[in-house]
């Protein structure tokens, strides 16, 4: 058998923000909760409809910080549309969390903005990468 990707565990600095900022931004519900055996939260979150597949742990007890102005790692969601990256974006520069404001690459990029987490990770939206909504189907159109 094949490893099958299930989940990405983050170390954040607040639980609570981490869970209120995924849920706010990126429609992720929480699947599972408790403390661990030091006593620190631990949330599972998934995208609904995708609970058994594949969820985002935060576990309590992180230092926080992000990568530098050189750093690009982040994590990725698809967005439906451009409309909906540039409204994340500006619900994002409202909240003065706007790391890149949106911008189109060349193919496999596609239109994209990013965000900064409560513990200073970057967070992508995207439209038209060959990953998710928006992607290149095999005669060439969008999904």
């Amino acid at each position: 058998m094949t490893p099958t990707l299930t989940h990405i565990a983050l170390h954040v600095r607040d639980v609570g923000k981490s869970v209120r900022f995924y849920q706010d931004f990126c429609g992720l519900i929480v699947v599972h909760e408790r403390f661990d055996d030091s006593g620190q939260t631990v949330a599972w979150l998934a995208e609904p409809g995708r609970e058994t597949t594949f969820v985002f742990v935060f576990l309590g007890g992180g230092h926080g910080g992000g990568g530098g102005d050189d750093d690009y790692g982040h994590l990725g969601f698809a967005c439906g549309s451009t409309e909906e990256v540039d409204a994340i974006a500006e619900k994002a520069r409202g909240r003065g969390l706007l790391l890149w404001p949106p911008r189109r690459e060349p193919f496999p990029v596609g239109y994209y903005c990013g965000v900064v987490d409560p513990d200073g990770n970057a967070v992508e939206f995207s439209y038209g990468q060959p990953l998710g909504p928006g992607a290149p189907a095999p005669d060439g159109t969008s999904t």
